[in-house]
Order: C-alpha cells, then structure tokens, then sequence
C-alpha cells in the first residue's frame, strides 16, 4: 500500500510539473520568437543600410576614377602635342642645318673670290689697254707679254668656273636689279628703254648668288 501512494504522489508532482511547464512554455516561446523576428528585421536592414552605403562609396570610387582618368587623357594629350611640336622643331633645325651646311659648302669662297676677282679685273685692264696694231712680230717682248696676260685672263676664269663663278657681262640684256647695277640712265637710239648700253665693269656670280654686281649704263625712254 506504501508503495502504491508513493508511487500516486509522483504522478501528481509530475503532472503539476508538467502543466506550470505548459504554462510558462509558450510565453518564452513567443519572446524567442519575436526577437528572432526583430533580430530578422534589424539584420535585414542593416544589410540595406550597408548595401547603399557600399553603392555610394563605388559611386564616388567611380567618380574619382573617372576624374582620374580624364585627367591622364588630358596629360597625355598635352605630352603627345609637346612631342609632336619638338618632332616638328627638331625637323625644322635639322633641315635648316643641312641647308647651312651646303651653302657653306658652296659659298665658304665667297671672300676669297671677291679678292681674286680684283686680279681678274687688272689682268682684264693690262689685255685692254695693248694696242692691237702693237702686237706683232716686230715686237716680241710685247707680244710676249700680251699672250702671257691672255692665258693668265683665261686660266683664271677656267679656275673661277670650276669652283661656280661666273663672269656677267650684260651688253644689250635687260636691266635686272638683282645682277646689275645703274651707274646712269641715258637714251639711246635704236635702243629700247631698260636695256644695258654700256658695261663699265663686269660682274660676277657664285652658284647663283650675285657675288658682285654688273656696273651699267641704262637706256631710258626719251
């Protein structure tokens, strides 16, 4: 019998045990549950929070990127130009160099000409000055003489053509500022207006550069 009641006492305790745990179960039920729901929620917009925040910060990361690189576009552009304008530079003194290495080539003379030219003009006198009906056999030493200063005449003028020199001598050509220069203007008759009547001292030209010019007389309107 003792141990029958013993026995009736548990399943009481047990089953007042179980109710009260019954009770108070779904309250602590609907409390987790609800702060899992306002946990869900909090995380849910944290994540939204964080996503924009994320957008706006690859939006200014673009921005910067896009400033950068129109920035560099611009740099570029300008190094290109500079490049290019130094290309054309150097292009330009390397020409104008070569172009002043050939005309000292061809013109380095120039001086010395004009000092030789001074000669040809006095043995072109003494030849002049010879009377024709001098020369003859009768007079040897001054035939001698004569002919001696005709081959150095033409033996200088070979020497001025080979290095480019060349003997202007404009009788009856057309007046041109470039190569001759007027002494007087005269009329002349039978003789048109601007042309060269009279040749008082020859000129000369270097490889198509006036190295002194012709001086003249002009024939004028009259």
């Amino acid at each position: 019998m003792a141990g029958r009641g013993v026995q009736r006492l548990l399943r009481q305790s047990y089953v007042v045990l179980g109710a009260s745990a019954l009770r108070t179960c779904p309250r602590w039920l609907c409390i987790t549950a609800t702060h899992q729901k306002s946990d869900g929620k909090n995380s849910d917009e944290h994540q939204r929070q964080n996503q924009s925040e994320q957008k706006d910060e690859l939006t200014a990361a673009d921005k910067r990127l896009m400033e950068e690189k129109y920035k560099l576009e611009d740099q570029l552009k300008e190094l290109n130009d500079k490049y290019l304008r130094a290309l054309a530079d150097s292009e330009n003194l390397r020409q104008r160099s070569q172009k002043l290495i050939e005309e000292a080539k061809l013109y380095g003379i120039q001086g010395f000409c004009k000092d030789l030219l001074e000669v040809a003009d006095v043995l072109e006198k003494a030849t002049g000055s010879v009377p024709k009906e001098e020369i003859k056999d009768e007079n040897p030493h001054l035939k001698s003489l004569y002919e001696g200063l005709v081959m150095t005449e033409g033996q200088i003028q070979k020497v001025f053509k080979k290095h480019g020199i060349l003997k202007l001598n404009p009788l009856g050509a057309k007046f041109d500022p470039y190569e001759h220069e007027a002494l007087f203007h005269a009329p002349a008759d039978g003789k048109e207006p601007g042309t060269i009547a009279l040749v008082s001292k020859v000129g000369y030209k270097l490889h198509e550069r006036t190295l002194r010019p012709a001086l003249v007389g002009v024939v004028k309107q009259a």
